[in-house]
C-alpha cells in the first residue's frame, strides 16, 4: 500500500513537472500569438483610418472642385455681362461719337446761310396793266414777254438739326429771301410817250417759308420747301391800280460746300396765287443758281 501511494505519489509529481513544462513552454507561444493579433488590429485600424483621411480629403477636394465650378460660373456670368455692358457702352460711345463728328461738322460749317441768287424765270400768261395792252385812252399799249430774268438774296436761319427729334440728320431752316424779275424794258405803253420811252415790266418778291434741308454734316445737302408765303409787288400795276398780290410758294434745291464756308447750289421754285387780280395773273417758275455764305 506504501509502495502503491509513493507511486501514486512519484506519479503526480512527474506529472506536475510536465504539466508546468507544458504551460511554461505553451505560455510564451501564446503571447507571441496575441502579440501577433494585436500589432495585425493595430494595423488594420491605421488603414481604416488612413482610408477615412482619405475619403475625407476627396470629400474635401469634391466641395472645392464644386465650389470652383461656382466660382467659374459666377465669373463667366460676370464675364458676359461685362461684355454687354462694354457693347452697350461703345455703342453709346458711337452714337456720342457720332453725334460730336455730326456737330463739328456742323460746326465747320455754320449753321446759318446767307445767299444770293440768279436764273431764268417764266410767267403762265402774259403780264397786262395800266398802261399796257389795256383798253383805256390811248389805246393798246406793247406786250411784255412771258421769261424773264432775276435776281434775289436771302437768308437760312437754322431752326433744328433733326426735326426736333423727329428725323436725325435732317435740318429745318426759315427762310426769308427776296427777288426781282424783270420780264421787259421799253414796252411801249397805251398812251403817247415821248420818242424812246417805254414801260418797265417787273415784279418784286418777297417770300417767308420753312426749309428741310437732308444730309446734316455732308458736303452735298438737298432740300425742299413744301409751302411758303408769298407777297408779290407788281409794276405797272393793275387798272385798279393794285400793286400786292399774296400767294403760295414751292421749292426744291440742293447746295455743296466747295470751300470753308462757301456753298454753291441749284434750285427751282413755283409761284402759286389765288387767281387773276384785274385781268393779271403772275403765277410761274423760276430756276437758277446760288452762292451761300455760311456763319
Amino acid at each position: 500500500m506504501k509502495y502503491f501511494l509513493d507511486k501514486m505519489q512519484s506519479i503526480a509529481a512527474v506529472s506536475a513537472a510536465s504539466l508546468v513544462i507544458v504551460i511554461s513552454v505553451a505560455a510564451p507561444a501564446a503571447s507571441a500569438q496575441d502579440a501577433r493579433t494585436q500589432a495585425l488590429e493595430q494595423q488594420l485600424r491605421q488603414l481604416e483610418m488612413s482610408l477615412q483621411a482619405v475619403r475625407n480629403e476627396l470629400n474635401q477636394v469634391k466641395a472645392e472642385s464644386a465650389r470652383e465650378a461656382q466660382r467659374l460660373m459666377q465669373i463667366e456670368q460676370k464675364s458676359t455681362s461685362i461684355e454687354k455692358r462694354q457693347a452697350a457702352d461703345a455703342q453709346k460711345i458711337a452714337k456720342i461719337e457720332e453725334s460730336g463728328a455730326s456737330v463739328e461738322r456742323t460746326s465747320d460749317q455754320k449753321a446759318h446761310m446767307v445767299f444770293f441768287r440768279g436764273g431764268y424765270a417764266r410767267s403762265n400768261d402774259l403780264r397786262n396793266g395800266v398802261s399796257i395792252q389795256s383798253g383805256g385812252i390811248g389805246g393798246a399799249g406793247g406786250q411784255a414777254d412771258r421769261n424773264a430774268w432775276y435776281i434775289g438774296a436771302g437768308l437760312d436761319f437754322n431752326l433744328t438739326n433733326d426735326v426736333w427729334g423727329l428725323m436725325p440728320n435732317t435740318s429745318v431752316m426759315s427762310e426769308v429771301m427776296f427777288e426781282y424779275k424783270e420780264f421787259g424794258s421799253k414796252v411801249a405803253s397805251n398812251a403817247l410817250p415821248p420818242p424812246g420811252s417805254g414801260v418797265n415790266v417787273s415784279q418784286f418778291t418777297l417770300t417767308a417759308a420753312p426749309k428741310i434741308k437732308f444730309f446734316e454734316g455732308s458736303r452735298f445737302r438737298p432740300w425742299i420747301i413744301p409751302a411758303g408765303l408769298g407777297l408779290h409787288v407788281i409794276s405797272p400795276p393793275s387798272e385798279s391800280i393794285t400793286v400786292l398780290i399774296p400767294g403760295v410758294m414751292f421749292g426744291v434745291g440742293a447746295d455743296y460746300q466747295i470751300w470753308k464756308n462757301f456753298f454753291a447750289g441749284i434750285d427751282g421754285r413755283y409761284h402759286l396765287t389765288s387767281g387773276r387780280n384785274d385781268g393779271i395773273k403772275i403765277d410761274g417758275m423760276t430756276a437758277g443758281g446760288y452762292i451761300g455764305m455760311g456763319f
